[in-house]
C-alpha cells in the first residue's frame, strides 16, 4: 500500500498531513502528486467528486511555490463560493509549515478588501470566475506571472456558464505556465479549453471516464408525478439516520419542497441562489452540524458542498443534463464511506435512467416506495436500538425512586410496549390506511393513465374556467382553501374556458360534494359533481371522452344551459342524425374545442 512519504513531498508537508491523519494517499493523489513534482507539465485529470482532489493539486502546487517570491505564482480557478473558501481553507492547511500565503477572491464580499489582501503579497489565489474577471478589469489583480494555473471542477464551471470568463481569464496568464485541468467529466467544452489553452497535456484517469463512484448504490424508485412529494418523506421515514441532498431543478420546487418538509416535522432546509449570503451560509452551517437533515438545493447552489458523512442523494428530479448526475452521485459515497443515489421518477422519465446508465457505466435498482406498515416496523425498531444504545444519565438517578412508583404497577413487558409505543403510535396513525405509491407495472403517468380509471381517485367537474379568471393554479389555490385541504390534496386540475376537472383522493369525495351543494360565489351558483371522466390530466388533451367523443350528462350551472342551448341547434343536424347528447341529467363535461354544428 502506498504512503505520502513515496510520493516525492518535502518534509514540511508530510508533517502537515501526519497533523491532519491522513495516512493513504486516494486513486488521484497517487497518479497525480508525482507526475505533478516531477515535471513541469498540463495535465487533465478526471476523477470523481469526492475522491481527493483538492490535495492533488493543492500539495505539488505548495511545494513548486517560491516562498521567498511574494509575486503571485498560482492561480485556481473554481466554479463557487464555498468551494472556493473550501480549497482556501485545505490549502492553508497543507501550507501550515510554509510561509505561503493564500488568498480567496469571490463575489458576495468586499472586493476592494480581497485586492489589498492580494496585494500583501499572495503567493496563491483561489478564485471564482467571474470574481476575478472583475477584478482584472479594475486592475485589482495581477495573474501576468503566474506559473500555475488551476481550473477545479472545471466541467461544473463550464456547465455555469463561465466558458468566456475562464478565456478571458487565461488569455492575461503567460504561455509558458502549467495548467492542471481537473474535473469529474470530460464534456465537449473541457475539451475545447484542454485543446486551446492547454500544450500535449497528460491524462490522469480514476475509473472509467464519466463514470460513476463505485462506493454509491444507485436505486430509482417508480411513482405518480403528483406522488413524488409522498414518496421523498417515506423514504425519508424509512431511514431514520439519513443525512441527505435532496436536489431540485428549479428554485421555486427546492424552496417549495423545503417548505413542505419543514411543516410536515423534518429537519430541512434550502439552499438556492434566490437566497442571500448570509442565508446560505447559516444554512451550510445549519447542514454541516447536522442540524439540518435533510439539505434541498439547486444544482448550482449545491456545488460549494463538500461533506463526507452524507449518506443519502435524493434526485427529487432527474437533471436535465446527464453530466449532472455524476456531480449530484459524487455528493455521498467519500471519503472512504459508502452512499446511495436514490431517484424519484415517473414511468414517462424511464428512458432518463437508461440514459444515466450509459453515462456512468452503473446499473441502477428499480425498489419499492415502503408501504406505511414498513415504515411503522422500521421506525419501531430504530426507537429500540436507540434506547438500548443510550448511555444512561447517573443525574437521572435521584428521580428514579418516584419513577418506579410510577410503574410499580406495570410489568417489564408491559413497560416496554408503553414506551416504544410512543413513537410507534405517531408513524402507525399516520400511515395505518395510506396507499401503496409505486406505479404498476405498464402504467404511464403522463400517457398511459390519461382516460384510465384509478380506484384510488374521484374525478370532478366543475362549472368554473379560464373565463372566470381561472388557471389551474388559481383554480387549486381555490379548492384547496374553499375545502380546507392540504397542497397535495388536490391534483389534476384541468382548466378549460367555462369549465375544469379536477381529483382528490376517494376519502375526500363526501367531503368535496357536500360543501358543493348550494354553494355560491358573487351570487353564481358553483356547481361541483362527479365527473364519468376518469381523467387525463393536463392541458394537453384536446378532448375528454366518452365513448365516441360525447358527453353524457349536462346540467349544472352555466355549461348546461349551454348545452341544452346546443341540443336544440343539433336536433337540426343532417349529419346522419349525429347530435350532442344531453340524456343522463346533471352537470358533467360537456363537448370541447370547436363545434360542430352545420
Amino acid at each position: 500500500m502506498t504512503k505520502f512519504e513515496e510520493l516525492g513531498l518535502q518534509d514540511s508537508l508530510l508533517r502537515a498531513i501526519q497533523d491532519m491523519g491522513f495516512e493513504t494517499p486516494s486513486e488521484v493523489q497517487e497518479k497525480a502528486i508525482p507526475l505533478l513534482l516531477s515535471e513541469e507539465t498540463d495535465i487533465v485529470a478526471l476523477a470523481q467528486t469526492g475522491t481527493g482532489k483538492t490535495a492533488a493539486f493543492g500539495f505539488p502546487l505548495i511545494q513548486k511555490i517560491n516562498a521567498d517570491s511574494r509575486t503571485t505564482q498560482g492561480l485556481i480557478l473554481s466554479p463557487t463560493r464555498e468551494l472556493c473558501l473550501q480549497i482556501t481553507n485545505e490549502l492553508k492547511s497543507y501550507s501550515k509549515y510554509e510561509n505561503i500565503n493564500v488568498v480567496a477572491i469571490y463575489g458576495g464580499a468586499s472586493i476592494t478588501d480581497q485586492a489589498k489582501q492580494v496585494k500583501k503579497g499572495a503567493q496563491i489565489v483561489v478564485a471564482t470566475p467571474g470574481r476575478m474577471q472583475d477584478m482584472i478589469n479594475r486592475r485589482m489583480v495581477d495573474i501576468t506571472k503566474i506559473e500555475y494555473c488551476v481550473l477545479d471542477e472545471a466541467d461544473e464551471m463550464l456547465n455555469m456558464g463561465f466558458y468566456e470568463d475562464i478565456t478571458s481569464i487565461l488569455s492575461h496568464t503567460p504561455e509558458d505556465k502549467s495548467t492542471w485541468l481537473f474535473s469529474a467529466t470530460m464534456p465537449r467544452e473541457v475539451s475545447v479549453i484542454a485543446q486551446e489553452f492547454m500544450f500535449e497535456p497528460k491524462e490522469i484517469t480514476v475509473g472509467s471516464r464519466n463514470s460513476g463512484s463505485d462506493s454509491v448504490r444507485h436505486e430509482f424508485y417508480a411513482v405518480s408525478g403528483r406522488d413524488r412529494y409522498l414518496a421523498l418523506k417515506r423514504l425519508a421515514d424509512a431511514n431514520p439516520d439519513i443525512f441527505s441532498v435532496v436536489f431540485c431543478r428549479t428554485k421555486r420546487d427546492t424552496q417549495s419542497v423545503a417548505e413542505k418538509l419543514i411543516e410536515d416535522g423534518y429537519s430541512a432546509g434550502a439552499l438556492h441562489g434566490d437566497l442571500s449570503q448570509n442565508q446560505r451560509d447559516l444554512v451550510m452551517k445549519s447542514f454541516r452540524t447536522r442540524q439540518i437533515q435533510m439539505l434541498v438545493a439547486t444544482d448550482v447552489a449545491a456545488r460549494g458542498i463538500d461533506v463526507d458523512d452524507i449518506t443519502h442523494v435524493i434526485n427529487y428530479q432527474l437533471p436535465d443534463e446527464v453530466e449532472t448526475y455524476t456531480h449530484r452521485s459524487g455528493r455521498t459515497g467519500r471519503a472512504g464511506k459508502k452512499g446511495v443515489s436514490m431517484v424519484i421518477v415517473t414511468k414517462s422519465e424511464m428512458r432518463k435512467i437508461k440514459s444515466v446508465e450509459r453515462k456512468i457505466q452503473k446499473k441502477f435498482e428499480q425498489k419499492n416506495i415502503p408501504t406505511g406498515i414498513e415504515i411503522c416496523q422500521i421506525q419501531l425498531f430504530h426507537l429500540a436500538n436507540k434506547i438500548h444504545n443510550t448511555e444512561a444519565n447517573e443525574q437521572v438517578n435521584e428521580y428514579l425512586p418516584k419513577i418506579m412508583e410510577i410503574f410499580d404497577d406495570t410489568s417489564k413487558e408491559e413497560l416496554i410496549k408503553r414506551m416504544v409505543s410512543v413513537e410507534f403510535n405517531r408513524f402507525y396513525n399516520y400511515y395505518k390506511n395510506k396507499r401503496d405509491l409505486n406505479q404498476p407495472k405498464g402504467n404511464n403517468e403522463d400517457r398511459g393513465s390519461r382516460g384510465k380509471s384509478n380506484e384510488h381517485s374521484t374525478r370532478y367537474f366543475i362549472n368554473v374556467g379560464s373565463k372566470d379568471g381561472y388557471d389551474w393554479m388559481r383554480l387549486k389555490d381555490f379548492l384547496k382553501e374553499t375545502l380546507s385541504l392540504g397542497r397535495d390534496d388536490v391534483y389534476k386540475v384541468d382548466v378549460k374556458e367555462s369549465f375544469s376537472f379536477f381529483n382528490t383522493d376517494n376519502d375526500k369525495k363526501e367531503q368535496v360534494l357536500a360543501h358543493f351543494t348550494d354553494f355560491k360565489v358573487d351570487g353564481r351558483f358553483v356547481n361541483v359533481e362527479e365527473s364519468t371522466n376518469s381523467g387525463g390530466g393536463g392541458g394537453r388533451r384536446r378532448r375528454d371522452r366518452d365513448g365516441g367523443g360525447r358527453r353524457r350528462r349536462d346540467g349544472g350551472g352555466n355549461g348546461g344551459d349551454r348545452r341544452r342551448s346546443r341540443r336544440s341547434e343539433n336536433k337540426s343536424s343532417s349529419n346522419g342524425g349525429r347530435r350532442r347528447r344531453s340524456d343522463n341529467g346533471g352537470g358533467n363535461e360537456r363537448f370541447r374545442g370547436r363545434s360542430r354544428r352545420k
